[in-house]
């Protein structure tokens, strides 16, 4: 068991761990929750050793292993493979050490080890990851040297995996991941024999891979059983439970404090006054848990809508210089369709992104889309683009040249950095913040497409569900890439395939895209081909779902109108009051007579226009 005493931790002035402990069992699976900042992945280095407390302790039983993705990714000339089976500690020793034993009672000691921990096995187990990690068996012969840095991540948590230790640490694992590594790694962190902690904002992972959140707030953990789903529930009965005792109390406190203000002077009720005051002193505050506002997301939407379809595309082909990396494109884009990419890194769908977006011409074929397509284009990598040294409010200067600065530092506040945030220098800001600014400054002009590359990473879990509310009320359209098996589930209506050089409809949800994965991971294992994923016998609801979604529009148009006519038929009566109340037509009795009938018709009017709204409501309710 893994037990943290009673530990404090600060970080300058800042009280990150306030006298905080938890007991974790063996064996348990543990997503590790809290706000970005809070002082999950200082508890991390705590746990290892790397950072000291102010008090408290760490407690482990001798001997566990404790492993973690090494912070600096391997980058030299051993072969993939050949790094995995290194992270095996023991095992390397041991083969080492096979080599030039003489004694025969160690030699069989090394060999009655090596086979009670499946050293002969370990190739293929190390493959075996390393192939639910994206890299297939031409990859894992290739030196780490050959492959880029998020490639090379994957490389290190390959290798902690395959080592299995006691106690196995990840922090934030799925960003180095695609969305089929994800998946992997929620049916391996499922199965995973010994205790693991995950720092995660991924709430497909709490809720399909761990059997506890532990939650770190206000410098103190809490530890619960269950998965997200059973935690945000838990969290909200205790909530109650603690303001419902916080009301009591503080009325206690009330009482209390009254008797000893009206009696603490007189001489036949001092001494009860004082046991009261006694009492006073010794009432543990009850502190109710209060939930931070996380500032909500705002993409403006186009001012007027493009008819469909937005985007066709014919035979199309889209690559760099010669080489071609998609063909065969035939889709089409409707002003409101919200679709995900699926497949694995390097099929292709940041390309495709590109030719949607404008920022790659068709090789071939043809790609028709309206003169007036404004597009906001989203990627990690355009965080590099902000400029270090200037501000929030700098950056949306650039693009308010004649604006006042209130009105500048109103669209600040707007997108998420109101008063002195706005002034803080890009370099001082969060990843989660970079993110938003990013995507403030995107979205700046109203697009009428939304095309978002893995918008997630940075963000945690309530920043997530606000990205979600935004992409849900924006009224254009949105191409999705997200790792984030929530996100795809909660925005997307359309499933779009990326494989074999081409892009495809997937035809079903995300439980059989996951089966698809799975099922073709084992499929190449074997040898065999993969499933087809576009031949899945279930009806597409995402299909069902735009459908309604573009039914649901002309009922969208009535409702606007008759809200309009509601604020016009009100503006004319509160006039014709004005009018009548300063007396305007007293010596006009035949005018005010016109006018209060005039009124009477309003007021029917305006009951008629509210009673339309109202079933137009309910009905797009109903729809």
């Amino acid at each position: 068991m893994l037990t943290i005493n009673d530990i404090t931790y600060r970080l300058g002035e800042r009280l990150l761990l306030d006298h905080t402990g938890a007991a974790i069992p063996d064996g348990a699976r543990v997503g590790f929750v809290g706000r970005n900042g809070t002082g999950k992945t200082t508890l991390f280095k705590i746990i290892t050793g790397d950072f000291g407390t102010e008090s408290g302790n760490i407690s482990l039983p001798r001997g566990r292993r404790i492993g973690g993705v090494a912070q600096e990714a391997p980058g030299g000339p051993e072969t993939l493979i050949e790094v995995v089976l290194a992270a095996d500690t023991e095992r390397t020793a041991l083969m080492t050490e096979a080599e030039t034993a003489t004694d025969p009672h160690r030699i069989a000691e090394i060999g009655t080890r090596l086979a009670d921990i499946g050293a002969h096995s370990a190739p293929a187990r190390a493959a075996m990851v390393l192939h639910g990690l994206g890299f297939n068996e031409e990859a894992q012969q290739r030196p780490c040297s050959d492959f880029s840095g998020g490639w090379r991540m994957r490389v290190a948590l390959a290798a902690v995996l395959f080592s299995e230790p006691d106690l196995l640490l990840l922090d934030e694992p799925t960003n180095y991941l695609d969305l089929e590594g994800t998946l992997w790694l929620y049916d391996y962190l499922e199965r995973y024999p010994h205790t693991v902690i995950v720092i995660s904002h991924d709430r497909e992972l709490l809720d399909t891979s761990v059997d506890h959140i532990m939650h770190l707030d206000q410098g103190k953990l809490t530890l619960y059983r269950g998965g997200y789903s059973s935690f945000e529930k838990q969290r909200a009965e205790k909530q109650m439970q603690l303001a419902r005792a916080k009301e009591k109390q503080d009325a206690e406190r009330k009482h209390l404090q009254s008797f000893v203000d009206r009696f603490k002077a007189k001489a036949t009720k001092a001494r009860q006054a004082q046991s009261r005051v006694k009492r006073l002193e010794k009432m543990q505050t009850i502190a109710a848990i209060v939930d931070r506002d996380v500032q909500p997301f705002v993409f403006p939407g186009p001012e007027k809508p493009l008819s469909p379809p937005m985007i066709v595309l014919e035979d199309a082909a889209a690559g760099y210089g010669e080489r071609k990396v998609l063909s065969r494109l035939n889709l089409s884009l409707a002003p409101d369709d919200r679709i995900a990419l699926l497949g694995s890194n390097g099929n292709g769908k940041s390309t495709f992104c590109k030719l949607i977006g404008g920022r790659l011409d068709a090789m071939s074929g043809e790609m028709k889309k309206s003169s007036k397509l404004e597009t906001a284009y989203f990627a990690q990598h355009q965080l590099d683009e902000l400029r270090i040294e200037d501000t929030p409010v700098g950056h949306l200067r650039d693009l308010m040249p004649d604006a006042p600065e209130a009105k500048v530092r109103s669209k600040a506040a707007q997108i998420g950095f109101p008063a002195s945030k706005a002034d803080t220098p890009v370099k001082l800001l969060s990843g989660g913040e970079k993110a938003r600014l990013m995507l403030g400054l995107a979205t700046f002009h109203g697009p009428h497409l939304l095309i978002l590359d893995e918008p997630t990473n940075h963000l945690d879990i309530d920043s997530r569900t606000a990205l979600v509310n935004a992409i849900n009320e924006y009224p254009g359209a949105v191409i999705l890439v997200s790792h984030d098996r929530f996100l795809i589930e909660a925005c997307a209506d359309r499933l779009w395939l990326v494989g074999g050089g081409t892009v495809k409809n997937f035809d079903g949800d995300m439980d059989d895209y996951r089966t698809y994965v799975l099922g073709a991971a084992k499929a190449e294992k074997r040898g065999k081909p993969a499933p087809d994923a576009t031949a899945k016998p279930k009806a597409d609801e995402r299909k069902e779902a735009a459908t309604k979604r573009a039914a649901q529009g002309p009922l969208r148009q009535k409702l606007n109108l008759a809200e309009a006519r509601i604020a016009k038929l009100t503006g004319l009566i509160e006039k014709v009051d004005a009018a009548l109340a300063n007396g305007a037509f007293s010596r006009e009795p035949d005018k005010a007579l016109q006018i209060s009938r005039q009124r009477a018709e309003l007021s029917e009017a305006l009951a008629a226009a509210e009673e339309e709204w109202l079933l137009l409501g309910e009905e797009l309710e109903n729809a």
